[in-house]
């Protein structure tokens, strides 16, 4: 299992492997160690999570989102050049081929457990539909807080 982190103290992204024996996670740039409370990880899977004291965690495609929105921009944008020129062939074609691949990618890419204060990713983690799918209210309130707090 492994998580990618940005770390709380210098602000970096970082990627460590993470287990039930060894928790605890090490900023590699600046060294410092967040020790999460006992049983953030029981067995193969995370109950909270290990940067942030943060229980709220949600199930994700682990695929780049900036690269999903990507590819249906360029579908859209494909399929509105052949509309112009008044190719209803290539038009439709455009855009079932985009949505094959959306929907292969869907299928073909794995799932990663996400922390909706921190951001930090968990890969590898058994159990992971137990924390279920985003919910936009759990962020708004998550959002909020860090507002309040700033």
């Amino acid at each position: 299992m492994n998580i990618t982190f940005d770390c709380p103290n210098c602000r970096r992204p970082a990627r460590q492997e993470f287990s039930a024996e060894r928790p605890s996670v090490t900023c590699p740039h600046c060294r410092q160690t967040v020790v999460p409370p006992p049983g953030s990880v029981v067995g193969e899977s995370v109950a909270h999570c290990l940067v942030c004291p943060s229980r709220d965690l949600f199930v994700r495609k682990d695929f780049p989102q900036r690269l999903g929105v990507g590819l249906v921009a360029l579908g859209v944008v494909g399929s509105s050049v052949a509309w112009y020129h008044a190719d209803l062939a290539w038009t439709f074609g455009i855009l079932f081929a985009t949505a094959l691949a959306d929907f292969v990618l869907f299928w073909a890419v794995g799932n990663a457990l996400m922390c909706y204060r921190c951001g930090a990713i968990y890969r590898g983690v058994a159990d992971m539909e137990a924390h279920g799918p985003f919910d936009l209210e759990t962020r708004e309130r998550h959002r909020q807080l860090e507002a309040r707090l700033r």
